[in-house]
């Protein structure tokens, strides 16, 4: 795992006071590549490459980066692995007219040597891994950035003047001098709903998230010109596939594939020349890996888990019996209040833009508990978009079909009387769903947002990706359309924004086997039934991990990865949130309504829980605000 970073500018530099540039960006993503560092200029095209490495694969010399390819024609900084780049090799060898003289043996050697043989899109759509890369065509002189399938590296990117810059995290572009840091304020009502900023935006004005599977090409000279992101891989032709060609075998024929698939994508994410282990919460997704993970090792795998003291957030004692049973080498760590209040104001740096997703802490936590033991430790993220496993997905359903049975002209009335009769804030999916014209605006836009004001914004959101929206119109449920829109909004701009900045904030490279595209791309296959069955979620992945872990272990009410934020606000945090929400200094920032923010403030201290999260949010937009 790595960091990258470089830059384009339309006029030569001086070779000094580029080295210089590049140099001082690449220096911000240290945590990312602790390993070695290096560059790669060409002052007179005006191109600035830069990485920091994370040893994981080749831990010689010959995996240093930036790296060029044997012609010279392109150079490359990459961050992430490619788990089939030895079976790559051995094709190129096949295909190549001349003996191959390979200088080490990293993915990166590989990647670069089939991108001179076959193209970047070919290579890509032939790769199996998570990646993010910055490529430079000195024949061309194109710079081409690239993100995996999924989402799980990061990518930022965007013209600040006559200056294109990118790199692996927001910090790198803001030390670039032609940076200018301009705040898009149109951007903070969709944070102030989701928690996040979702691709393709970010909290800078002209700078942008590359979307997950696609290749962005820059022309040298092209001042300003931003072409549209091209796809190799897309979820909807995925979901397109899928729909045509629907898993017809049997529930015993459909387990025998998924295990078969999903352990050779444990197989492939366990190999490594440094120290690996594993997430373990006790829950269905993790567990499921970790059984794999175990079956196919020779030592017991270290796995680590974070508990609470308050035994409704507390999954450490779920996670030790599925350790236990395993017989993997466990460690736990209990998480204070006093040791969150020292977390938390690092998470704007962490992030670099507003992020409010509460279980980023106990994330942090694991990743430095992991780091400690290991370099690579597998997650298992994935599970809940894949095999419909959100409680909220089935929660949405059941308000649908409540809302579908009364007439279209009577559902303002009824959304009026259970706002004022029943109350707004226990019924709110019914409420919403009143208003809506169908499920799929439902739980696109519905669900949310809390006021009309905003729904363009969502809106705008959707018509920047046109061509993977269009997924929905292959996707036959309610079910399979809630998990759709994760798979292509929460997923990469939540959940794995928030592992990735975690791990990598401690060196610490973090793999997930359940998005593994090969899984992925069966698991759309299957049929409804085999995900969601007699109102049990994730049919088909319990019964893969029954089969290496009795039921009664890992059967309990799912608990995701919270924490007492609201224990913790009205207590240890309580300070500092006073500070940060104060009503001279909210004025001086100038983005929130000072009064009407302190008056949340004391209605929530008074007992209105339910404005928690609402609050959060604001409250971390400006602890972020707070380290620029």
């Amino acid at each position: 795992m790595c960091g990258l970073t470089g830059f384009l500018t339309l006029h030569s530099s001086h070779p000094d006071h580029a080295a210089l540039v590049v140099k001082r960006m690449a220096e911000t993503l240290a945590h990312r590549g602790p390993d070695d560092a290096g560059s790669w200029l060409d002052p007179a095209a005006g191109i600035a490459l830069a990485q920091r490495r994370l040893a994981i694969i080749d831990l010689s010399p010959t995996g240093h980066q930036p790296m060029v390819s044997p012609s010279g024609r392109y150079v490359l900084v990459f961050n992430g692995e490619i788990y089939n780049h030895l079976e790559i090799r051995r094709k190129l060898e096949a295909s190549w007219e001349q003996d191959l003289a390979w200088r080490g043996t990293s993915d990166t050697e590989t990647l670069v040597v089939a991108i001179e043989r076959w193209g970047l899109q070919a290579t890509l759509k032939m790769a199996v891994g998570m990646f993010a890369l910055g490529l430079w065509d000195r024949q061309e002189r194109v710079l081409s950035l690239a993100r995996d399938r999924l989402g799980e590296k990061p990518l930022y990117y965007g013209w600040q003047g006559e200056a294109f810059l990118f790199g692996s995290e927001l910090k790198a572009l803001r030390e670039h001098p032609a940076f200018r840091g301009e705040i898009n304020r149109d951007v903070l009502p969709v944070y102030l709903r989701f928690g996040y900023i979702p691709a393709p935006w970010s909290i800078w004005c002209g700078i942008f998230k590359l979307i997950p599977g696609t290749i962005l090409y820059i022309q040298a000279g092209s001042v300003g010109n931003l072409p549209k992101p091209e796809p190799y891989w897309s979820l909807a032709e995925v979901a397109a596939t899928s729909q045509a060609h629907l898993f017809t075998g049997s529930d015993d024929e459909a387990l025998a594939i998924l295990e078969t698939k999903l352990r050779e994508a444990v197989r492939d994410q366990m190999v490594a020349d440094v120290p690996l282990g594993a997430f373990l919460s006790g829950g269905i997704d993790s567990s499921t890996i970790v059984a794999l993970m175990q079956t196919q090792s020779r030592l017991p795998v270290k796995t680590f888990t974070i508990g609470f003291a308050e035994q409704q957030y507390n999954e450490a004692d779920y996670a030790r019996i599925v350790a236990r049973h395993l017989g993997t080498d466990h460690t736990e760590l209990y998480l204070t209040s006093q040791e969150a209040m020292e977390i938390i104001p690092k998470i704007p740096t962490l992030y670099d833009e507003p992020y409010g997703d509460t279980s980023a802490i106990p994330t942090f936590l694991v990743s430095q508990l992991a780091r400690s033991q290991v370099t690579v430790a597998l997650s298992g993220d994935g599970g809940d978009e894949l095999f419909c496993g959100y409680e909220r997905y089935q929660r949405a359903k059941r308000a649908w079909e409540i809302s579908r049975r009364i007439p279209r002209l009577a559902r303002p009335v009824a959304a009026y009387a259970i706002t004022h009769l029943l109350g707004k804030s226990n019924n709110e999916h019914i409420v919403r769903v009143l208003q809506c014209n169908n499920d799929v605006e439902f739980y696109q836009i519905k669900t949310w947002l809390p006021s009309e004001s905003l729904i363009k914004h969502v809106q705008q959101l959707l018509s920047t990706q046109p061509d993977d929206w269009t997924g929905f119109t292959y996707t036959t449920s309610m079910y399979e359309r809630m998990m759709y829109t994760d798979m292509l909004t929460y997923l990469p701009d939540d959940i794995l924004v928030k592992v990735d900045r975690a791990a990598m904030a401690h060196s610490l490279e973090t793999r997930i086997p359940l998005l593994d595209h090969r899984v992925v791309e069966f698991a759309c296959t299957l049929p409804l039934a085999m995900k969601l069955r007699d109102g049990t979620s994730k049919w088909l992945l319990r019964h893969l991990l029954y089969k290496y872990i009795p039921k009664e272990l890992v059967e309990r009410p799912k608990m995701g990865f919270g924490i007492p934020l609201d224990h913790w606000m009205c207590g240890a945090l309580r300070g500092w949130i006073e500070d940060l929400l104060s009503e001279e200094r909210l004025s001086n920032d100038g983005f929130f309504d000072p009064k009407l923010l302190r008056n949340r403030w004391q209605q929530y201290l008074a007992g209105d829980k339910k404005l928690c999260y609402s609050l959060w949010y604001i409250i971390m937009f400006e602890a972020w605000l707070d380290q620029l």
